[in-house]
């Protein structure tokens, strides 16, 4: 069974709205969506569902708009149709708000017909009015604040799987299909340490170092295990193996990614992939990350995050620019030219800007 404790199912605006029996049928339909949402609505044919951060925010958003239904109804109803939708859009593009939540609300709707296609056999939505992400507050080359935040949250969601003792045998049958696709390998040959591989510290050692470090994609690619020192919390990086080849590197590092990867370490010994090479991390394929699947690793955790990248041109580097334009603004342009490894001050110059949240925050203070 799906754990939705973390879910506001019936949210407390809703339950204004429902009598008792409203409030079980509400219920019954919600966790139902939910469900198939977190277990098949992004793939349902290989059975994979979205990750938890992605279904939760967009949660709220679909009980938004029962309640906007519900008002237009005088009344409950979880019938909901395309043309309360597209109401529900024209609404919104009324309002004074941002061009960013009118998009995550039309995403939120779009997700929520997904299921009702499969749950009732109803086609998908295609809305008459279509938003975009507001271009002016999003920045095209780093990451915000927030983002790092969300990003370092989500490499911890990305791709976990429940614990194999809490699952039914039939639960257990259908992520032993799920894993024996990942990891490309016959159903019959799934095996419990297979449930732990899935929930590997590979991918957030990976990130928290590139989220502390900046690290390029070609340092991704040539990280060799004599980089960590996690006593002292820092990568030391060979001048043999730094992308301009000059010199020796110290880079520190948050506790947390220390930890993470000595967790990593101590979980590398134990795949035999690793017995050949002492590169700290691979691929699914067993070769070493590229820019190709570093921007792809980095999209699928901006989808877990829900941060939208359809407007911007995100790559690995916008991690590195985030490192370098908050350490500048934290600390000072020798401490971002240190961290990011960079040979001419001039280079680390461009960091020294202000960035659009601490503007407006600015200008909020200035009155």
């Amino acid at each position: 069974m799906v754990d939705l404790d973390e879910f506001s199912v019936v949210t407390q605006p809703a339950a204004q709205y429902l009598n008792e029996r409203q409030k079980l049928d509400y219920r019954s339909e919600r966790k139902n969506c939910f469900t198939w949402l977190l277990t098949f609505g992004k793939e349902p044919d290989k059975a994979e569902g979205y990750a938890r951060g992605t279904v939760k925010p967009r949660a709220n958003r679909m009980d938004q708009f029962y309640r906007f239904v519900w008002e237009s109804e005088n009344g409950y109803t979880a019938n909901v149709t395309h043309d309360h939708a597209d109401a529900w859009m024209t609404h919104l593009a009324k309002r004074d708000v941002s061009q960013t939540h009118k998009c995550n609300c039309q995403k939120a709707i779009k997700m929520l017909f997904k299921w009702r296609k499969h749950e009732h056999g109803l086609s998908e939505w295609d809305p008459k009015i279509t938003f975009t992400q507001d271009s002016s507050t999003n920045p095209r080359e780093y990451l915000t604040r927030d983002e790092r935040g969300a990003v370092r949250e989500a490499a911890l969601e990305y791709g976990s799987v429940p614990n194999y003792n809490n699952l039914t045998p039939s639960e257990r049958d259908r992520w032993r299909r799920y894993l024996s696709q990942r990891f490309e390998k016959p159903k019959s040959d799934v095996k419990p340490a297979d449930w732990k591989k899935a929930n590997s510290w590979k991918i957030p050692s990976l990130v928290w170092a590139s989220l502390d470090a900046g690290l390029r994609p070609i340092e991704v690619n040539r990280s060799r295990v004599g980089w960590i020192d996690t006593d002292n919390e820092v990568l030391r990086i060979p001048k043999e193996d730094s992308s301009k080849n000059r010199d020796n590197w110290v880079v520190g590092l948050r506790s947390r990614t220390a930890r993470a990867l000595e967790k990593w370490l101590k979980e590398r010994e134990a795949h035999s992939d690793y017995e050949d090479t002492d590169a700290i991390w691979l691929t699914r394929k067993n070769n070493p990350y590229s820019t190709s699947s570093l921007r792809y690793l980095l999209k699928n955790l901006c989808e877990i995050a829900d941060i939208d990248t359809e407007h911007r041109q995100m790559s690995w580097y916008a991690i590195r620019h985030s490192v370098g334009t908050y350490m500048t603004r934290e600390e000072d342009l020798a401490a971002a030219q240190a961290q990011l490894r960079h040979k001419s001050p001039e280079t680390t110059m461009k960091y020294d800007q202000v960035p659009v949240e601490d503007r407006q925050d600015a200008l909020d203070r200035m009155g």
